[in-house]
């Protein structure tokens, strides 16, 4: 295969897998062989086994951290502190995309980011949407409220009001505490939407005495 046939067949897609090459009166191991010369010579980026990007100049448009995050491992979606300083919510910037997956956990560090995987049980996976992050491109992201949940699940002291206060979280009107009460499926869930709640009135008594 030439290099120019994998420019057609990958097109607009800024990360790809294996399988999309080989369709056709192909050799898989003679396609993976050519995928590695590739990726030495810098064409191409090797994200994990079997997942690829193009390099520069070749690619397009850079791929969004979070189109990344879900094509790196499936299923997941992007939670925690990367979604919430997606919506605003947090005023610190986030390094490293955390992901949740019903599979193993992982860490990954590519050319094109860090991304970090944590196993969320089966009944826990929902609260999330789809969202266009990029022209033409959508990434699973957890809701504001999910992602304050998952970031709470995640961490062993994360019902704690010191934890809560910590993390400075600002612009709370984008929190539907309905489903952030639907949402919080275990004990320390439902403890930490109270207290979520308590400090969420706290800080707008706070505003309104300005």
């Amino acid at each position: 295969m030439e290099f120019g046939r994998l420019l057609e067949i990958v097109g607009a897609e800024p990360v790809f897998e294996t399988g999309l090459l080989l369709a056709g009166e192909v050799k898989p191991q003679d396609v993976r062989r050519q995928l590695t010369r590739w990726t030495k010579a810098g064409r191409l980026y090797q994200l994990r086994r079997g997942v690829y990007a193009l390099a520069p100049p070749y690619t397009k448009t850079k791929p969004h951290p979070f189109l990344v995050a879900n094509q790196l491992v499936r299923p997941s979606y992007v939670t925690a502190q990367a979604a919430l300083a997606y919506y605003g919510m947090i005023p610190e910037y986030v390094p490293v995309v955390t992901s949740v997956t019903t599979a193993r956990p992982g860490r990954w560090k590519t050319p094109l980011g860090i991304f970090e995987y944590r196993h969320l049980q089966n009944a826990l996976w929902r609260g999330f949407r789809q969202v266009e992050v990029s022209s033409g491109h959508k990434a699973f992201i957890a809701s504001p409220e999910k992602a304050l949940l998952d970031l709470i699940y995640l961490n062993p002291d994360g019902d704690t009001r010191a934890y809560l206060e910590e993390l400075r979280l600002q612009n709370l009107e984008q929190i539907d505490w309905q489903a952030l009460e639907r949402l919080a499926l275990t004990p320390k869930l439902r403890r930490a939407a109270k207290r979520l709640s308590a400090l969420a009135v706290q800080a707008q008594d706070a505003f309104e005495t300005m």
